[in-house]
Parts: structure tokens; sequence; C-alpha cells
């Protein structure tokens, strides 16, 4: 609708609709006044002033007809109904008050437009009355006929205008809707990163961190143990990358699902069957880790292989980081429907241990996302236990 306005201003060379309607006022009364002078034909009184004050109120008003539609229609019909009960030309002023009438119906209620819609015709009516040209009842169907057809064109240009607007509004409802689906899908994306870095970063720096310190530590005293640990950093720094390159490659997959080309290269995503490393490296940081498997052993869904992964990762790299623990023990118990990872550890709160909490709220959103929950707290007689369960007959399971 915008469009159409624009270019109806353009083709009207920027003219304010305003000055139209003073325009088109001056000319109509002009107009009238002039065939009033000209036509002195039957029985009608001479026009004088009081003509021509009638004429120019049941014209000139026009031209405020969308400032007050209703009160112009009221002043129009009424000064044509004076002009014509003097006496003067019956004829004169009554088409003036179809314009009016159609801006009644295009800016105002349906009731309104209908009032003004009587109005007029028994204007009309009266002029014909006053005729009496013997075809009082032919013109006053003339009349009803040319009312209607204002009142049904200025009805049908108001619905036009709210169907437009509404079109509009709900055009702006859904553009405002997509950009709140927009915000929250870039928002979850970067909740999704934010995770996988952390679950990718946490675990190898902190693997490193304690080997490098140890291979500073021994580097004089053993060298043996200080190759050891330099090689596992190096394994250690090797693996960290292969994941951000994984991550990145997966980062790369269209809205589709289609791939833009290398997954092969870094699949698959780490899962259970990876488990056995990461145990071991976290061994070789100086915690040693027990693994205990029961239930009915088998491949899950990649998901949740790699959510169960997750935790336990995210679970020893802060047994690592943030205790001092004898030692650990990590849990899986295939279920029927469910699998449960129990992460636990003797040890206590590290007095360097510092963190915000970010890995574990990473956790359960993770788990989250697959219909499980997670639980985490001290146990009573000392150390830490993480218990995450995962529905396998969740979307996300098998």
């Amino acid at each position: 609708m915008r469009v159409r306005v624009a270019a109806a201003t353009r083709w009207a060379g920027g003219i304010d609709p305003r000055i139209v309607d003073i325009v088109f006022a001056l000319v109509t009364t002009g107009l009238m006044l002039t065939w009033a002078a000209a036509d002195h034909s039957g029985p009608w009184r001479r026009p004088d002033a009081a003509a021509v004050a009638l004429t120019c109120l049941a014209n000139l008003p026009i031209a405020l007809r969308t400032r007050a539609p209703f009160t112009v229609l009221a002043v129009c019909c009424a000064a044509s109904a004076c002009h014509h009960a003097l006496g003067y030309q019956a004829d004169l002023n009554n088409a003036v008050t179809l314009l009016a009438l159609y801006t009644v119906a295009a800016r105002c209620t349906t009731r309104v437009s209908l009032a003004g819609a009587v109005i007029t015709v028994l204007t009309w009516w009266w002029a014909s009355f006053l005729a009496a040209s013997g075809l009082e009842l032919l013109n006053g169907l003339q009349s009803a006929v040319f009312v209607a057809a204002a009142w049904a064109f200025g009805t049908g240009t108001r619905r036009l205008a709210e169907r437009n607007e509404q079109l509009a509004e709900l055009s702006e409802r859904l553009r405002l809707e997509q950009e709140e689906r927009a915000r929250q899908a870039v928002s979850a994306e970067r909740v999704r990163i934010a995770r996988e870095l952390h679950d990718i970063v946490a675990h190898h720096m902190s693997v490193i961190s304690v080997h490098a310190g140890l291979a500073r530590y021994v580097f004089g005293s053993d060298p043996g143990t200080a190759r050891a640990a330099l090689a596992t950093v190096a394994d250690t720094s090797h693996e960290v990358l292969e994941d951000m390159r994984r991550l990145l490659v997966l980062l790369r997959v269209d809205h589709d699902g289609a791939d833009t080309g290398g997954n092969d290269v870094y699949d698959p995503t780490p899962g259970l069957a990876q488990l056995g490393r990461l145990v071991e490296r976290v061994r070789l940081a100086g915690v040693p880790v027990e693994v205990d498997v029961t239930g009915d052993v088998r491949g899950l869904n990649a998901g949740i292989e790699l959510c169960a992964y997750r935790v336990v990762q995210e679970s020893l790299t802060n047994v690592i980081k943030h205790t001092v623990a004898a030692g650990a023990r990590v849990r899986l118990h295939y279920g029927a429907d469910e699998l449960v990872v129990v992460v636990t550890d003797d040890g206590s709160p590290s007095p360097a241990a510092e963190g915000g909490g970010h890995g574990l709220l990473g956790m359960r959103e993770r788990v989250r996302l697959y219909g499980g929950a997670v639980s985490a707290g001290p146990l009573p007689q000392g150390g830490f236990e993480v218990v995450a369960r995962l529905p396998l007959s969740s979307p996300g399971g098998e």
C-alpha cells in the first residue's frame, strides 16, 4: 500500500492532497455559481446574495473533507436543502454531497457512514420533490442509486485500506518473530559452540598443564619421566587440534544438514569407544581412574555417546583441576531404556581450585538436550559425585 501511495504522490507531482481538495472546492463552487447565473429556465428563483452564500456553504467545506468527514457532509447537505427550500435551482449543489458521502464511508465506521447515506438520499429526494417535474419517482430511484454507489465505493475503499493495514501489521509481526527466532538461533548456537570449546579445551589444557609442569620439575633429575611427560603433551596437543578441526568442520555444515566438505576426514566424533584413551590421559596426569561397565553393552546413537563422553571428560577434568584426589571411578550402566553415567572421586577441594561452574552448567545443558538430567554434589564420606541419566528412548536416543 505504501508503494501505491508513493507512486500516486509522484504521479501528482508531490502535491499535498489537501491542496488538491482546496482547488477542487474552489473550482466546484465557481462552476455552480456560473451555472446558476447562466441558466434561468424553469420556475426557479433568480440567484441573489443568499443563493451565492448557500452555494459557497454547500461546496467550499469539501476542502476539509478529510479532516472532519461527517461534519462536512452534514454542512453540505444542510446548505443544499436550504438552497432548494428557498426556491433556487434544485439541481444545483447536489453532486458535491456524493463526494462528501464517499469520504465519510471511506474514513468512518459503517454505522456513521449509513447515517450519512440517509442524510444524503433525503437531501436528493427533497430536491427531486421541489423540482415538481412529474418524474419524482424516477428521480428518487436515480438519487438512491447514486447515493448507494457513492456509499459502496467509499466502504470498499475503507475495507481495502483496513485489510492492507492488517496485512502490514501481520507482516511486521512476522518480521519481528523471524528476527526473534534468528536471535534465539544465534544465541543457541553460541551456547553450543561455547559448550563444545569448553569441553575440548578445558580437559586437554588441564592435561597439558599438569604434564608440562611435571616435565619442568623432573627435567634434570629424571630425563625419562620428563620425555614421557612431554610426549603426552605433544599427543594431547595433537588431539586437541584434531578436536578443534572437527568442531570447525561441524560448524561449516549448512542449515539443511549438507556438509560443505571435509567432514569425513575428522569423523567419527568422540564416543564411548574413545573412553579408554581419555582415562589413560587422566591416569598419566597422576589420577588413578577405574572404569566399571555393566548392563547390556551396545552401540548407541552418536549423539548419546558424545554426550556421555563429554560428561565423563568434564567430570575427570574437574578432578584434575579442582581436587586433590587419590583416585576416581567411572561407572557406565547400559539399561533397557537409559544410560547411567556416574563419576566419583575421593578427593577434597584443592586450595588453588577456581571455577565459575561453567562446566557443570554446560554438562546439564548438553544432557537436557537429550531429555536427561544431571545431579552433582559432594558425598557424605568425602569426595564428589556426578550422575547423568540419558534416556535411550528420547529423540536423541536410539
